[in-house]
This record gives structure tokens, C-alpha cells and sequence, in this order.
């Protein structure tokens, strides 16, 4: 298992970095978003979905949708579970099924702490805390080695 913490001092540079994640993801990557409102959750989402070829200008926190679906260089499935009570809301808007549809794209989960016995166990949680009004700490955590590679590659250890 291998854990990064990351500073950020600005939303460009939480953008900036999401960006750069998602130019390195692979097919059937799962990351778990954990944090308070308004930590960067979507601000991160964006970034990534940018670095797969998605504008960033269209990607929105689906929390009245609660899935959106991209195209980029592969799916994106993009859910907000922050109106859900708990795991029976999960299984009755299909969570499971997407599992197997991205398997093939990218799933990145906000409000992930609401359902993390249903997700797998090789995700990638971030978990995001509210230092001041611009600068956040991002913890990111795994226990996958294709996971782990991204972060080589982009540097960040």
C-alpha cells in the first residue's frame, strides 16, 4: 500500500494536477473521493476528466443526476453519492453494474466514504481536508501497483 500527501495551493494547481493524473490512467481505474463540501472533489474530477480528453468546462458534480458519463480517450463515469443514505441507495441506482461497465474506462466516485464496502478493494482514495480558503491537503492511498505507477511516473512521492 503506498500513500502520497499533497499540498495545494490554489484551484488552478488541484486542476493542474488532476490533469496530470488523468493523462496517466489506465482502463478500470476506481478513485474514491472522501472530503467536506466544497474541498476540490469536483475541481479534482475536472482536472482528470481533462487529462482523458474530456473538456473540463463539461464536467459537473452529478449530485442531482448522480452519474454522469464522459467520452475521452476512454469512458468516464463520474457519480456523486452525497445524496444517498447508504448502501440500499447504491444498489437501487445500479452502482454495481457500472463496475463492470469501467472496467473499460475510468470511475471516480465523490462522497466515496458512504459506500466503500461496495467498492474494490485496488481503488485509489483521495482524501481531501480544508487547510484555508485556497490551499487544501490531498492524501492519496492504494494498494495497487498499476495505481502506483502512476504517481512514479508523474513524480509525486
Amino acid at each position: 500500500m503506498f500513500k502520497y500527501e499533497i499540498f495545494s495551493n490554489s484551484p488552478a494547481a488541484t486542476l493542474s494536477l488532476g490533469r496530470r493524473i488523468g493523462q496517466k490512467l489506465e482502463p478500470g481505474s476506481v478513485i474514491a473521493l472522501t472530503g467536506e463540501l466544497g474541498c476540490g472533489k469536483t475541481l479534482l474530477t475536472r482536472g482528470i476528466c481533462d487529462g482523458l480528453g474530456v473538456p473540463a468546462r463539461q464536467v459537473n458534480s452529478p449530485t442531482f443526476m448522480l452519474v454522469n458519463e464522459y467520452r475521452g480517450r476512454m469512458p468516464v463515469f463520474h457519480i456523486d453519492l452525497y445524496r444517498l443514505s447508504g448502501i440500499d441507495d447504491g444498489f437501487e441506482i445500479g452502482i454495481m453494474d457500472y463496475f463492470s461497465r469501467a472496467a473499460a474506462g475510468i470511475m471516480i466516485i465523490e462522497w466515496a466514504e458512504k459506500m466503500l464496502s461496495l467498492l474494490p478493494t485496488d481503488l485509489l482514495k483521495v482524501e481531501f481536508d480544508i487547510i484555508s480558503s485556497r490551499k487544501r491537503r490531498i492524501v492519496f492511498s492504494a494498494a495497487s501497483a498499476k495505481i502506483d505507477r502512476v504517481f512514479e511516473e508523474l513524480a509525486i512521492k
